[in-house]
């Protein structure tokens, strides 16, 4: 397999964005350039002049935007090779597993989730009241936090080769082989069957999350 994605260019430039560094040291200019919140009554509006402007140089912003689509092009290529569907649930962990990483360490929200989906103790009635109807309750985050861990959880145990070993206890088979006598088959080998389903049944439901939630998966 090979993949090769880039950012998403913004090969964009506003007029408006033009006129303000133009202007760079006019008060209008400033509030403009600037990225914290600003109050209303300290705020100030672009003159009139700079609407009658905007529309000549959309023409020239247009132009520009393809030149820097054909400078800094997208690029979405993927090469697929015949063993990477050999096992394809594995393969592509490789690739979930490490994005899932860094989305639970730089998202900036979360979406609404499925009771049904979390524990219960961090579900909508177990949250502290709201003071507005459509705030958001003050297990909201806490929510998504749990849901994404449980998928990050079982992409890392789909990585490991030997993710259910810890459930077969071999102490006692010895190198003696497994028939009695009479050639019947005798295993010494001990299972913890309830400890193995749980695991198993755990993995499968962060599987499961990882498709209910998919198009949820933004930072």
């Amino acid at each position: 397999m090979k993949v090769y994605m880039n950012g998403y260019p913004d090969t964009w430039l506003s007029p408006y964005t033009i006129i303000d560094y133009v202007f760079f040291w006019t008060d209008w200019s400033k509030c403009s350039r600037n990225k914290q919140i600003i109050a209303d009554e300290k705020w100030i509006d672009h003159p009139a002049w700079v609407e009658k402007v905007v529309p000549l140089l959309n023409p020239f912003c247009e132009v520009l935007k393809k030149v820097r689509e054909v400078i800094s092009p997208t690029i979405r290529y993927v090469k697929i090779d015949r063993y990477d569907t050999w096992s394809m649930d594995h393969t592509l962990a490789y690739i979930i597993h490490p994005m899932l990483v860094q989305l639970n360490e730089t998202k900036h929200g979360a979406p609404y989730t499925d009771d049904e989906d979390v524990p219960e103790y961090l579900r909508s009635h177990m949250a502290q009241p709201k003071e507005n109807e459509w705030d958001t309750d003050s297990l909201h985050f806490m929510r998504w936090d749990w849901i994404l861990n449980e998928m990050i959880w079982a992409f890392e145990q789909e990585l490991k080769d030997d993710d259910e070993h810890q459930f077969f206890d071999h102490s006692e088979c010895g190198d003696e082989k497994p028939w009695d006598k009479d050639g019947k088959y005798v295993s010494k080998l001990k299972l913890d069957t309830e400890g193995l389903e749980k695991h198993q049944k755990r993995k499968a439901n962060g599987f499961r999350l990882f498709g209910r939630y998919y198009q949820n998966l933004w930072d």
